[in-house]
Formats: structure tokens, C-alpha cells, sequence
């Protein structure tokens, strides 16, 4: 990441465009040519007709960079709205992960244990593995694959983050 002025803060910006072709390449190729990675990207249809998706990026910049981000995304044609969720106001933020973990006897028992505090499902098991779904802000997923690491954690997968502000209004 280039290093600009200012500390480098996280923000979720949702970026409402039209579903076309081509469109999820120009906004990274706008994070690309400025040198900012993005950390968690997701996309879906969110309209009746399929022609309006909604892209959630989660990236990492000083306040003025990703202003300059957002102004920039404002100005591509397919796009109808960008929202800063951190700094527009209270929101809800939620990823979903497939956890799998390897374990027999103790470590066993101890994954389910703390799966069940995590509230994670079991969606698969064998008689040496479970694959966990969880869902929940990431840093509670951090902290389950965290915990899992110790008990013989094997692969994650890992949906990106989606967010949305709280209350009755849109963006």
C-alpha cells in the first residue's frame, strides 16, 4: 500500500452500480492504479430485474485517500451511489466462513465446545474432521479461526464482508 499522509484507517464502502460487464474491473482497477489494496470485496444482484448489483469493499487508507477513492468512484458512469458505511453512521457488518478443523478425542470435543459458544454449525463431519459455518462480524471470525488454529484447523473460506447502515433510511 502506498503510504500517503495520515494514518491509515479500515472503511466499507458500498458502491451501487449498474450490472453490466466490465464494471467490477474498472473499480478495482481504480484501487490498483492507485496502489491500495482492498481487503474484502463482494458482490451481488440486488434488484428485481438484475440490473442494479451492489459491490462492498473493505480497504484500508488515510481519511483523505479514501475520499479521493470515493469521489472517483462517483464519477464512473455505471455507478448510482457510493456510501463510506464507517464514517456515514451506526451499521451492520457480517461475513460468513466455512471453518474446516481436524480433530479426533479431546481436540474434538474441544472445537465443538467452543463452536457452540461461537454459535457455529456444523455443516459437514467425518470421523476425524468438521467443517463449521459461521457467520458474524470478522473479528469474531478471527478469533474462532484464532482458536481453531490450536485445536487442527485445515482450510477456511471466507465470504468477504457485507454491510448495510442500521435504521429505516437507505443510503
Amino acid at each position: 500500500m502506498k503510504i500517503a499522509h495520515g494514518t491509515a484507517e479500515r472503511h466499507v464502502l458500498t458502491v451501487t452500480v449498474d450490472n453490466e460487464p466490465g464494471i467490477l474491473a474498472k473499480i478495482t482497477g481504480l484501487f490498483t492504479a492507485r496502489g491500495y489494496n482492498i481487503d474484502s470485496l463482494t458482490v451481488a444482484d440486488i434488484s428485481d430485474d438484475h440490473a442494479i448489483s451492489r459491490i462492498t469493499i473493505v480497504t484500508n487508507g488515510p481519511p483523505q485517500v479514501i475520499d479521493q477513492i470515493e469521489a472517483q468512484l462517483d464519477r464512473l458512469v455505471p455507478v448510482h451511489g457510493v456510501v463510506d458505511l464507517t464514517t456515514a453512521g451506526a451499521h451492520v457488518e457480517r461475513e460468513l466462513a466455512l471453518i474446516k478443523v481436524q480433530g479426533t478425542g479431546e481436540a474434538r470435543v474441544e472445537a465443538l465446545r467452543v463452536a457452540d459458544i461461537f454459535r457455529a454449525s456444523v455443516v459437514d463431519t467425518t470421523t476425524e474432521s468438521f467443517v463449521f459455518e459461521l457467520t458474524g462480524a470478522p473479528d469474531k471470525i478471527d478469533s474462532f479461526i484464532a482458536l481453531m488454529r490450536e485445536l487442527g484447523l485445515v482450510e477456511v473460506g471466507r465470504s468477504g464482508v457485507v454491510g448495510m447502515l442500521r435504521g429505516a433510511e437507505g443510503p
